[in-house]
């Protein structure tokens, strides 16, 4: 550790050591002198939202939004059950402020890693896929704008943290059975639920089945040099088909081990298999032009994952809560290219990931409204990858192939937080987290270790304009960071599929890869301040402004290199720390029953619920000019809007949603743009109630699908595109309480 990091994480000790001291000295206080107005009934530990309140009826998603000390977004069983989603991503993808992307949320418009993905408050295991959960399993969703201290800082966008259904108090056995088809065959999916109450413990076990069977028609054209060096260009109709199944599993375990003392134990299980085939026929080519070719892939992944948190309450002002976890993900491939002349390009490989969490934090009342926090957050994180290719029986890279390659993350967090209530209608929170970050990748070389210190300052503070909190402001200034990806530190060569020769050159536009060892996490200071208006209805409205600075921008740039694996000079695409960037946007959301919303128009009591809701982005990135330099698939604006309404005298409720985002163009580097079209999603469902404990949904995804295009272009005139063809999905689902 150098001396900068050692002093910095000294510092941050001592200021939690100290301020524990403060603490602790303010609750002697307290129980010497006792707190005006407390007599013997204070309030629980931790914070004053554990207190328990008398209501009518449960909190709904709004009233728990309304509640949280920070800007959050809740989305509960109602919302879910409404469409009868089938995973977990067809839900994310309804959301204010969310776009799907490669079977990946992002918030804010802004591309992969900066959206921190949590489950149960943990980070998802790599390679979780959103569409492979269902949402059966799902108690509610949380959607969080600015990092809060507790977690981890990594959410530059912001968080959605998926929390799982906690343990039954009474015996549960639920069945949910699916069918869904989106081309060439239908694909079954089944869940079931088991809930049982065993004295002073609950217990659930769910376990979920699903298969998947998709195709894509899509035509590829390019421009570029080809086998012989001279400009060809060249069109191809392909057929890329994908299939396969899995199941998952996430048993839970809460045992009230005394009144001030429980331990939960939660475990996630996930395995499937996995098949793609790609076909292509020529429509025009020019001689020697470089052409894709049939191929033939399959392969395996797996999550195992477990966590454990013990929580014991010492008295009516102090708590301290432990968690621990191991998760061990692991994927495998067989990749075959059938090339020209019955030759044949193999890889075959497997990845590995590996870590292990353990956090803790005590929690000290200060006052009928006062608490703070101290804690710590460690993580340990390694990815081992052993890959094979070979061409014609002959390995492509024998300097590399079958050479294990490894890399590894540890990291150290200390954070301290004071929610604080200072009058019926002002209240703040604030943090401080200090992160160090060790990031090391090995290979044929020597190992590369890298050392980062992120101290991460957050305050959030809330206005209420009445002590209902009817309307509110919420202001943030918060600084977060997004570390690079594992996978990302691997300095290990990957070919150009199309240019596999090494003893040639490839081109600009189908680059060789290799990682980068040497990146260092992008940091961002954020602002945030939204205006919230409930109505007494249930229904809200939401207007919010954002803005991002952040450093050390991580982006692939690619130029032409002498490297080692090949006899001439290569054009190799590497991440690197390119530049700085800003990013900006206005958020709208307005949902609630439409007599509220729009009373000369409806009548108070039509069953109709409308929701709606507009996001507007600007970004630009310091080392390219403008107009197109924003940050890698930002989106100009987007939008979303939606109905669901329930018929008088019948058990029928149905529905529908739009989303829609404008084309787009994006200078990724001085030489390189990329361009991308309109897309747009309408999902519809209908919902029959047969009896309290059986009904069935039926849903249509996507109907009147776009075609998704994409384009990239090089200054240098070349280029390539393609034209995927949409398709919809249709499915039925049947749900019984047994």
């Amino acid at each position: 550790m150098n001396s900068l990091s050692r002093t910095s994480v000294n510092r941050a000790c001592r200021l939690l050591l100290a301020t524990s001291a403060l603490s602790l000295s303010a609750s002697l206080v307290a129980a010497q002198e006792g707190v005006p107005g407390m007599g013997d009934n204070r309030p629980a530990a931790g914070n004053k939202l554990e207190r328990v309140e008398l209501t009518s009826r449960p909190q709904s998603d709004t009233d728990l939004r309304r509640k949280s000390p920070v800007a959050k977004q809740v989305y509960g069983r109602e919302e879910m059950d409404k469409f009868g989603d089938s995973n977990v991503a067809d839900v994310l993808k309804r959301l204010p402020g969310v776009n799907m992307q490669g079977g990946a949320p992002r918030m804010r418009g802004l591309g992969s890693g900066y959206t921190l993905i949590l489950i149960n408050g943990d980070p998802a295991p790599p390679g979780f896929d959103m569409s492979q959960l269902s949402p059966s399993q799902v108690e509610r969703i949380e959607v969080t704008k600015a990092p809060t201290a507790d977690q981890s800082a990594q959410a530059v966008a912001g968080a959605i943290n998926i929390i799982l259904k906690d343990a039954p108090r009474i015996s549960q056995r639920d069945l949910r059975l699916g069918i869904g088809y989106s081309a060439v065959r239908p694909t079954p999916s089944a869940t079931f639920t088991l809930g049982e109450k065993i004295g002073s413990a609950a217990l659930s076990v769910p376990l979920s089945f699903f298969q998947w069977r998709g195709q894509n028609d899509v035509q590829s054209t390019r421009h570029m040099p080809g086998r012989d060096g001279k400009v060809s260009d060249s069109v191809q109709q392909g057929e890329q088909a994908n299939w396969g199944h899995g199941f998952n599993s996430a048993p839970r375990l809460n045992w009230k081990i005394s009144d001030e003392e429980t331990l939960t134990l939660q475990a996630f299980l996930q395995k499937g298999f996995w098949n793609n085939r790609s076909s292509y026929e020529l429509v025009s080519s020019s001689p020697n032009a470089v052409l894709d070719d049939d191929s033939l892939s399959h392969g395996t992944w797996q999550n195992l994952r477990g966590n454990a948190v013990w929580s014991k309450r010492f008295n009516d002002e102090q708590k301290l809560e432990l968690k621990g976890g191991v998760q061990h993900s692991r994927g495998t491939f067989d990749n075959q290219t059938f090339l020209p002349a019955s030759q044949l390009r193999r890889a075959v490989g497997d990845n590995t990931d590996r870590g292990f969490t353990q956090a803790g934090k005590f929690g000290q009342l200060l006052g009928e409204d006062h608490s703070l926090t101290v804690g710590w957050d460690l993580e340990w994180r390694r990815r081992e990858e052993d890959r094979t290719v070979s061409e014609a029986g002959k390995p492509q890279l024998p300097d590399f192939d079958g050479q294990p390659f490894g890399a590894r993350i540890t990291r150290q967090a200390l954070f301290v937080q004071d929610e604080w209530e200072l009058s019926p209608q002002w209240s703040t929170y604030l943090g401080l987290r200090s992160e160090r970050i060790i990031t090391e990748s090995r290979g044929l070389a020597a190992p590369v270790r890298n050392t980062s210190t992120v101290l991460t300052p957050l305050w959030h503070l809330n206005y209420k304009f009445d002590p209902k909190g009817k309307d509110l402001i919420r202001a943030s200034l918060t600084r977060s960071y997004k570390a690079p990806d594992l996978n990302a530190l691997l300095a290990r060569p990957s070919l150009s599929s199309l240019f596999t020769d090494t003893s040639k050159p490839n081109t600009e536009i189908s680059p060789d890869r290799e990682g980068n060892p040497l990146l260092k996490p992008e940091l961002a200071t954020g602002l945030d301040v939204a205006y919230e208006k409930y109505l007494t209805g249930g229904g809200m409205l939401s207007v919010g402004v954002f803005h991002r600075q952040v450093n050390d921008l991580i982006r692939n740039v690619t130029s032409l290199s002498t490297v080692s694996w090949a006899s001439v000079p290569r054009y190799v695409s590497r991440p690197t720390n390119f530049s700085k960037a800003q990013t900006t946007g206005l958020e709208l959301e307005i949902k609630g029953r439409a007599g509220e919303l729009m009373p000369d128009w409806f009548d108070a009591k039509t069953a109709l619920n409308l929701r709606a809701s507009l996001s507007y982005y600007k970004s630009k990135v310091d080392a390219l000019p403008g107009p197109d330099n924003r940050l890698d698939g930002q989106q100009p604006w987007s939008g979303n809007l939606g109905f669901d309404y329930r018929f008088s005298g019948l058990p029928l409720v149905t529905g529908a949603s739009l989303a829609y985002t404008p084309g787009y163009a994006t200078q990724q580097t001085l030489s390189q743009t990329v361009e991308q079209s309109r897309s747009r999603a309408l999902d519809m469902f209908a919902q029959w109630t047969f009896s309290k404990t059986l009904s069935m949904r039926v849903s249509a995804n996507n109907l009147a699908p776009l075609d998704a295009e994409s384009q990239t272009l090089l200054s240098s005139g070349y280029g390539s595109g393609s034209v995927r063809k949409g398709r919809s999905f249709f499915g039925i689902n049947l749900e019984m309480k047994l």
